[in-house]
């Protein structure tokens, strides 16, 4: 069954702007509302509006430029006619920021149902249901609904006689607490937290030392700083691959602190990509391709740093050293990393080969990190041998 959404952004809040305009990390409160929506699916979204200044405008222009196919409208009958017959609207209070994962169990079966919290003191602005219970602001309602309330509205709120319509045809309710309850903003305040709360889970596993002990404070100031801004995730990652690129063509040239500079700023732009994308409700696949490449990549680059050994300093050593530490590197990947174990950080990878070049390059000592280098790949893909034939004997023993 086709799902569709349907928004407010008409409130004030208490400075006498919109609710829906508050900020939410780095965007408005209805942006982040339309990424929910279509992240559970729906389509179209259309949003309730009775007046659309620029800071809205601009806010759709912003959703429209990605992907989302988002329709203010003023008039109830033709916020009715946006929706396919048959279809269930996900509906949306004005000024309320949902936890995603709610939306996504409500649309699971299409089936109306109204997200309810308790008639308590903490609830006193959600909109009253019954004696026990008030609206959460969030609900799955038919599109025969829809199209029964706006035949009958006149002067009256789409959404709350909508709502009340569910509730008298006995819609199925759900009672929504901890971190699935959705938050009814008021104020900007209140969104802080929220906030705060929504960047601190953009947060993805640091999969080794690099990640978790030096770059976790610039990926964390970077994503706090890019997150308002118009940067997709997608050019970081092509960033990195650029990056890594040049890196490579830099060490052929014999520019090699250059090269490990270009390195260590490729880093951390993967998983800033990710943060980003999962602020933005649109989470990269597994392993985009532009990720993908970032091994290979890094691979040229080592065996750059081994072909300038071979011809300044160190011989043919250097560039059987490096082509074998990217051999190692890459059978290791290939095997994957056992899991469940802390101690995998510690494994060999692109990050960890790139600050582990740091000191020796301080040194002056390429060749000898072309050794360790090989040293850390061969070891840690041994390693990773070893644990897993030990986990497959004690599975089948």
């Amino acid at each position: 069954m086709a799902l569709g959404a349907l928004l407010g952004a008409y409130i004030e809040d208490d400075s006498g702007g919109l609710r829906a305009l508050l900020p939410l990390a780095g965007r408005t409160l209805l942006e982040y509302q339309v990424r929910c929506a279509s992240a559970a699916g729906a389509a179209p979204i259309v949003v309730m509006v009775e007046r659309v200044p620029q800071a809205l405008q601009d806010a759709f222009e912003r959703l429209r430029h990605d992907g989302y196919g988002v329709f203010p409208v003023s008039d109830v009958a033709e916020a009715a006619s946006r929706f396919e017959a048959g279809s269930s609207i996900l509906l949306m209070a004005d000024g309320v920021a949902p936890p995603a994962q709610l939306l996504l169990d409500l649309a699971e079966d299409g089936e109306p149902v109204i997200a309810i919290v308790p008639d308590d003191e903490g609830h006193e602005q959600n909109e009253r249901i019954d004696g026990q219970s008030r609206w959460a602001g969030v609900a799955i309602a038919s599109g025969q609904m829809l199209a029964a309330t706006a035949a009958i509205l006149g002067d009256w709120d789409l959404q709350s006689t909508l709502l009340r319509r569910a509730v008298q045809e006995g819609a199925r309710r759900v009672f929504v607490e901890g971190e699935l309850e959705p938050l009814l903003v008021e104020t900007p305040g209140q969104l802080q937290a929220f906030g705060s709360h929504l960047v601190a889970a953009s947060r993805q596993p640091r999969d080794d030392w690099a990640s978790r002990f030096i770059l976790a404070p610039v990926e964390e100031l970077a994503t706090a700083h890019l997150m308002d801004s118009a940067v997709r995730p997608s050019w970081l990652l092509w960033g990195a691959l650029l990056l890594t690129v040049g890196a490579a063509i830099t060490f052929t040239r014999g520019w090699l602190g250059a090269g490990l500079v270009l390195l260590c700023l490729s880093a951390p732009l993967d998983l800033i990509a990710r943060r980003l994308a999962i602020l933005r409700l649109r989470p990269l696949p597994s392993s985009p391709w532009t990720q993908r490449l970032l091994w290979p990549a890094a691979g040229m680059a080592l065996a750059a740093i081994g072909l300038w050994e071979l011809r300044h300093n160190t011989g043919w050593g250097a560039l059987v050293t490096a082509l074998a530490a990217a051999a190692f590197a890459e059978a290791g990947r290939l095997e994957g990393q056992p899991a469940g174990r802390d101690s995998e950080i510690w494994l060999f990878s692109r990050r960890n080969a790139i600050f582990l070049a740091i000191p020796f390059a301080l040194a002056g000592a390429w060749t000898s990190y072309l050794l360790a280098a090989l040293a850390y790949a061969g070891g840690s893909f041994f390693l990773v041998q070893h644990v897993r034939r030990a986990m497959e004997r004690l599975t089948t023993s």
